[in-house]
């Protein structure tokens, strides 16, 4: 019986506990595109890694979407300081009425307050995990839109000083979310939904649902965890929910957009010096990559 269902697991993939089902999301390459992301150093608003990192990020999307837009502006902070801010918008089909928005930070912070000594504390995180995941991933999702487009228009949005300022209370945060949300790509701009992908490298991955994103947009988060549990990944995308968290979905959904947070916020070097390029896993990449492909396919 044992050997009959695996024989029947293989000839229909259904195996829910399947690592990395069959599909053209590569995991390693998207490992590549973050060991690569992360030479240009942290990219902390306003240095010119931060420029270079930027420039980087634009300049392959160019080579794989349909059209690149480029928000730029200066955010005055609660202290007065004015820092440039830089938004990243490529788009595939960008006529298309019927379009599915994804999301990922790109920045990193300038202090990391949660390292052990007071001297590490002071210095800007390298941000591997918490911003150069989600860059890795979207620049190997782009390939793979590129090879092959989608049916609907896709926007990928690398958004910028997500994690600037502080949290709890939140001041200067999300900021590139927030002026992404009042600086829409149209008037009548209405995707069918949208998800924020943040913190999804690590190699112990395991994503709960969010509260805000259970509260909010309910069919969304049934849509996305239905669709990792089709491809072998329930024990990844697990029907717990955590706590609500503060991310770049918020502004969206306080516009009225659809929009969810896939995030897994269990890291033990957040918001620390120690959030290195090696702390992230191809394996983990290849399975977030594959939902966010997979979602492209309905």
């Amino acid at each position: 019986m044992q050997t009959l269902c695996a024989v029947l697991v293989a000839l229909l993939g259904c195996n829910r506990g399947a690592a990395t089902p069959p599909g053209p999301f590569d995991g390693q390459r998207a490992l590549g595109y973050v060991r690569t992301f992360m030479e240009f150093g942290p990219r902390v608003p306003g240095t010119e890694a931060h420029t270079r990192a930027g420039d980087w990020i634009a300049g392959e999307m160019r080579q794989r979407a349909d059209t690149v837009i480029e928000q730029t502006w200066m955010h005055t902070t609660q202290s007065g300081v004015s820092i440039p801010m830089r938004n990243i918008l490529a788009r595939y089909r960008p006529m298309a009425e019927e379009r599915i928005l994804y999301v990922t930070h790109w920045d990193s912070r300038p202090v990391a307050e949660k390292s052990a000594t007071d001297e590490d504390r002071k210095k800007p995180t390298p941000g591997a995990n918490d911003g150069g995941s989600g860059v890795g991933m979207f620049l190997a999702l782009g390939d793979v839109l590129k090879a092959t487009p989608p049916t609907v228009g896709v926007d990928l949005l690398f958004v910028d000083g997500e994690d600037y300022g502080t949290f709890a209370p939140d001041v200067d945060v999300l900021i590139g979310s927030a002026y992404f949300a009042s600086n829409l790509p149209s008037a009548g701009y209405q995707p069918l939904y949208g998800v924020v992908f943040d913190m999804i490298g690590e190699a112990d991955l395991r994503i709960p649902r969010e509260e805000h994103s259970v509260t909010r947009a309910p069919e969304v988060v049934d849509r996305v965890w239905r669709a990792a549990e089709d491809m072998g990944y329930g024990n990844v995308f697990v029907r717990s929910t955590t706590y609500p968290i503060t991310d770049d979905h918020l502004p969206l959904l306080d516009k009225g957009l659809r929009v969810i947070d896939v995030i897994d916020l269990d890291y033990a070097h957040h918001h620390t010096v120690n959030d290195t390029f090696d702390k992230v896993s191809a394996r983990s990449l290849k399975i977030v990559g594959d939902v966010a492909w997979r979602l492209l396919q309905k």
